[in-house]
């Protein structure tokens, strides 16, 4: 692999169209990518996805906001999370922005994240962090587990990372990695955040079919675009896009258990 996208939904409907074009600018650019569940529907086609190509994986979870009335089916998402091909839990967390107006909303969103971290815990599987207008809360979940983060029983990655500098150090203090998006191509905004990230704690990502990087921003989102979130990631850290493509496989690789 020459490039990794830590982060897309190559499985929803906006790829129906032309789905075997966009895996075929993949496995023409080298570009391998994590196919991200935010429901159990949606994990299953994850995993369905994955299975059928060599450079895509599969992550399992139940996002905090996207489907407001499924419960989370711990046996079933569990069983899921047994194929060879599952890499990961989430992207689950918690989002305040969307549907977390009440204490009631907020209380039910912490009680399944805090499922979906028992269960990357059971199965060994690091996971894939939503977070939006709740990083008080979210970093004090995450404190509680800090002796799991320390023995590695507990591993994460801060999907979307578009936080101050401040910020992303507590995450990364923990010992999260950092996940960056298109956005960091079109604003300076989270450029502090990139800067105090080690080189071996960064991952990039599409988020496709969301949040396209410039050159292609405002278009549909797809995993070969991201070669530009690398670029501008390497501009930041001054090292050549090369190395930083190099570095962030790697790091995918390590985080998520995932052979060269």
């Amino acid at each position: 692999m020459q490039l990794f996208d830590a982060h897309s939904h190559l499985q929803l409907s906006q790829f129906d169209a032309d789905r075997a074009e966009v895996l075929e600018r993949m496995q023409q650019g080298g570009v391998g990518s994590i196919v991200i569940g935010v429901d159990l529907a949606t994990s299953r086609g994850a995993v369905e996805l994955a299975a059928g190509y060599e450079f895509l994986w599969a992550a399992v979870g139940l996002h905090p906001n996207d489907s407001p009335k499924e419960e989370f089916d711990i046996a079933a998402f569990e069983e899921l999370a047994k194929h060879p091909k599952v890499v990961a839990i989430g992207e689950c967390g918690l989002d305040y922005f969307r549907s977390g107006g009440t204490p009631e909303e907020q209380s039910a969103q912490k009680a399944r994240f805090e499922k979906q971290i028992e269960l990357a815990i059971k199965v060994g599987k690091p996971l894939i962090i939503h977070c939006r207008n709740a990083h008080d809360d979210m970093l004090e979940i995450l404190f509680s587990y800090s002796q799991e983060f320390k023995n590695e029983k507990l591993r994460a990655v801060i999907h979307f990372c578009t936080v101050s500098g401040e910020l992303a150090q507590k995450y990364l203090d923990l010992g999260c990695y950092l996940s960056f998006p298109g956005p960091i191509t079109y604003t300076d905004m989270y450029d502090d955040s990139i800067k105090v990230a080690p080189l071996e704690r960064i991952l990039a990502e599409t988020d496709s079919p969301f949040a396209a990087p410039v050159p292609h921003r405002g278009q549909r989102n797809e995993p070969a675009y991201v070669e530009g979130v690398v670029k501008k990631i390497a501009l930041i850290k001054n090292v050549s896009a090369g190395e930083m493509a190099t570095q962030i496989v790697k790091n995918s690789q390590k985080l998520f258990d995932i052979a060269g």
